[in-house]
């Protein structure tokens, strides 16, 4: 009898300790799976490298401390938007009509928000400017309620030609060029020629060329029987 109640009262503790550990183990999962869904929907937020750490959610062993888990954020590059902290880049191509007569265009979001664009009346955009959009860029760390700003990076297309009648169109409507030359001070000037240059590769060529003059002179320097000595003559 005795040898009976001590069976049933391990039996009861076995089965205590065992919906114990069970209800914890649901627990864990519940709790990691919720924190993931965090991650999962707000993943704008962090940045890249940062690191998410979930305290005693690792994988459990008896006698042991259980460990974290550690997710290091990667971000992935975007066709379109570039990202720099909050903020985020756009690049865009007005062509000349534009720059200096007014533009709207539709640019989709991160988030497939439709934005409109515009110039205000009687803006001229110049090559190689910006235009911020408060409040577009990305939601800040720790402050989700805010966001950084959307950068817009405007380049110009120029067109390759004028005609003439195009040509005087344009001079008729901008402002005269402020070098205007009499036909003394041209007569005294030597006419020179512009030509198209692609300023990376003539750089480079430049540069090779530099090397080989260098390595030649270091070859003459040594000549055919290698470094030349000089000697003191003797008195």
């Amino acid at each position: 009898m005795h040898g009976l109640m001590s069976y049933r009262r391990f039996r009861r503790a076995r089965s205590l300790r065992s919906d114990r550990a069970l209800a914890r183990a649901r627990l864990l999962c519940s709790d990691r799976a919720t924190r993931v869904r965090l991650l999962r929907s707000d993943p704008f937020r962090a940045l890249h490298s940062q690191k998410i750490t979930f305290s005693g959610q690792a994988d459990e062993a008896p006698d042991t401390v259980t460990g974290d888990i550690v997710f290091v954020i990667q971000q992935k590059e975007h066709p379109k938007f570039k990202r720099k902290g909050d903020d985020l880049f756009v690049e865009h191509t007005l062509s000349l009509t534009e720059a200096l007569c007014g533009f709207q265009f539709v640019l989709t979001h991160l988030d497939k928000r439709q934005l409109l664009i515009k110039s205000s009346p009687g803006e001229v955009v110049k090559p190689d400017s910006y235009r911020a959009i408060t409040d577009e860029g990305m939601p800040m760390h720790q402050r989700p309620f805010m966001k950084g700003k959307l950068y817009i990076h405007f380049t110009v297309d120029f067109p390759d030609s004028l005609s003439p009648d195009q040509t005087k169109a344009i001079e008729a409507v901008l402002p005269k060029p402020k070098a205007d030359l009499s036909d003394m001070e041209i007569d005294e000037c030597e006419e020179t020629t512009l030509h198209e240059v692609n300023i990376e590769d003539e750089m480079r060529r430049k540069a090779q060329a530099q090397r080989e003059a260098y390595d030649d002179d270091d070859d003459d320097e040594e000549g055919p029987g290698g470094p030349q000595r000089v000697q003191c003559a003797q008195q």
